[in-house]
C-alpha cells in the first residue's frame, strides 16, 4: 500500500505541523500509537489524544478527548494522525473537515489507506499522507 508521498511534501508536513490530535492513541505503552505519540511530542509536537474510551482522563500529559469534535477550538489542530482500521476512516475525515477550522493534514498511519476519504480531504484543500509512519519519516528524512 506504499502511496507516492513526495520527500518534498513530508519535510513540508512534518516541518510546518505543530497541534497533532492522535486519533486511536492507547494508553499502553506497548502499541505502536503510544509510541508514535511519546515520540512526537519528544520533537516538541503538542499531542492532542483521541480515544472514546479514555476522554476526560490524561495521556502524555494531555487530556484526552472522545472525539474530534470534543476538541476546544481553541486548540488549533493543523493535523490528524489516524491509528484507526481503514473502515473508520471516512467517519474520521468527515469530522475533522467539520470541526477543525486549523486542520491541513490527515496523516494515515502504516496499513491504513483510504482512497475515497483521501480524496475528499485533498478536494477540501488538505494535505493526504497514507500508509505511512512519522516517527520512521521524521528520522529518514534528517528532521
Amino acid at each position: 500500500m506504499n502511496t507516492p508521498e513526495t520527500d518534498a511534501t513530508l519535510r513540508r508536513v512534518l516541518t510546518e505541523a505543530k497541534v497533532i490530535a492522535v486519533v486511536g492513541l492507547s494508553q499502553n505503552t506497548a502499541r505502536p500509537s503510544y509510541g508514535v505519540a511519546a515520540f512526537l511530542q519528544s520533537r516538541g509536537y503538542r499531542i492532542v489524544p483521541v480515544n472514546p474510551g479514555l476522554a476526560g482522563g490524561t495521556l502524555l500529559g494531555e487530556t484526552v478527548y472522545a472525539d474530534l469534535a470534543s476538541i476546544p477550538a481553541e486548540i488549533a489542530v493543523d493535523m490528524v494522525d489516524i491509528f484507526r482500521a481503514p473502515e473508520a476512516v471516512p467517519g474520521i475525515v468527515a469530522e475533522a473537515l467539520a470541526q477543525l477550522q486549523h486542520l491541513r493534514v490527515i496523516w494515515m498511519q502504516i496499513g491504513v489507506a483510504h482512497a475515497g476519504a483521501a480524496a475528499e480531504a485533498r478536494a477540501a484543500g488538505l494535505t493526504v499522507i497514507e500508509d505511512r509512519c512519522p516517527k520512521i519519516e521524521i528520522p529518514r528524512l534528517g528532521l
